[in-house]
């Protein structure tokens, strides 16, 4: 649940954290290498405090992955989130985290950037209670 250690791993450029009861108040070191992050099923609800950080402290970040995390809003995590909810998700993130490549499992296409330039802001997912 502690990522206190990683301070002291500056030149990481992968990273995997799955499964490891992560939650909102996840705080990464600043980490200017790392191009790969995965978080899947953790605990995190807070998207866009999540992003804000992640923008933050890993600017190189390419690859993101957060399925099985409240936050992210599929039929993993929720049987009533469908295809859309999830679509408005990656527009969010996208317009947060403009570097990234790929998101959870899927490439980030030129339309989808394009349209979370566009939209992305308006497409928060809302934390649940």
């Amino acid at each position: 649940r502690s990522l206190e250690g990683l301070k002291t791993f500056s030149c990481l450029e992968e990273l995997i954290l799955d499964n490891n009861l992560l939650g909102n108040n996840l705080r990464l070191p600043r980490l200017p290498h790392l191009h790969t992050l995965t978080l899947n099923k953790n605990q995190i609800t807070d998207l866009e405090s999540l992003l804000d950080h992640l923008a933050d402290v890993v600017p190189s970040l390419e690859y993101l992955s957060l399925l099985g995390n409240m936050a992210c809003p599929n039929e993993l995590v929720s049987k009533d989130k469908d295809e859309d909810d999830y679509q408005r998700y990656r527009y969010f993130v996208l317009h947060k985290l403009t570097t990234l490549k790929f998101l959870d499992t899927r490439k980030v296409t030129k339309w989808e950037r394009e349209e979370a330039l566009l939209r992305g802001a308006f497409m928060k997912v809302v934390k649940p209670m």
